[in-house]
């Protein structure tokens, strides 16, 4: 007897399906969270309005939309890549479901790459609804998209890092108590909607160190002020990607 041919053949999938089938379901999974939603979207672009409408904080001069926008999509990739991915993890992490996936048959890389891939598919998403708001407010950009470019994804590789390493170290009340207070502490101290040099000279050394601070100016610099590659900024963020990525890739518990 002749063996049979069988359809579809048995046996894992191309491991590019498998990443992509995974950033997918990551994708929807975020998608699908109020509380996510709440805090990649829904608060960014309150604060867009609200700030660019309403005279609350001296933004210095021209429109304040001008100086507002680039702080808040800098505010929009902190708030995927770093709080919301932290969070998530955290909690996938607490209830088991990291210790599950790394028996199936897409390595732990991969499973670290659709992460990747579903937070910058909900940044492209953010980004794009960002900036319509922004144009509907009269937001007039500058600068060359390289640099933007750039920047978003150095700023997204330092959240992303910083992000995994807390979800892997912490417990997941933990996790999600610092990465809230995070997100307060750099919203009004990063330079997103409050203008660094309002702070005291001593303070503006530590806090231009941030990598919000980096991501925020170097953004405002670029899209406002149509400055060329901001150097120190990104050499900041790639300062903060390398530590952040590489602390979480030595200390990530997955149980």
């Amino acid at each position: 007897m002749s063996a049979g041919t069988y359809a579809p053949k048995p046996g894992a999938a191309p491991m590019s399906r498998m990443i992509t089938a995974q950033a997918a379901f990551e994708t929807k999974m975020l998608l699908r969270n109020g509380e996510q939603l709440l805090l990649t979207v829904v608060i960014p672009s309150l604060l867009l309005v609200l700030f660019s409408t309403v005279d609350i904080t001296d933004t210095g001069s021209g429109k304040a939309v001008d100086f507002l926008a680039p702080g808040i999509l800098a505010l929009a990739v902190m708030s995927t890549a770093f709080t919301g991915q932290a969070i998530s993890t955290g909690f996938e992490r607490r209830y088991g479901v990291l210790k599950r996936l790394g028996t199936s048959p897409l390595p732990r890389w991969a499973l670290m790459t659709a992460k990747t891939l579903s937070v910058l598919a909900v940044e492209v998403l953010q980004i794009a609804l960002l900036t319509a708001i922004a144009f509907g407010l009269g937001w007039s950009p500058q600068g060359n998209p390289l640099s933007v470019l750039l920047l978003l994804i150095l700023g997204t590789a330092a959240f992303s890092g910083l992000g995994l390493l807390m979800a892997g170290t912490l417990k997941a009340e933990a996790t999600l108590a610092a990465a809230n207070l995070v997100f307060l502490l750099l919203l009004v101290g990063g330079g997103v909607i409050v203008p660094l040099d309002k702070f005291p000279d001593a303070a503006q050394s530590v806090l231009g160190l941030l990598p919000i601070s980096a991501l925020s100016d170097g953004l405002r610099d670029v899209l406002q002020h149509g400055a060329g590659i901001p150097w120190g900024n990104l050499g900041i963020l790639a300062v903060w990607s390398v530590l952040g990525l590489g602390a979480a890739a030595r200390f990530f518990r997955w149980e």
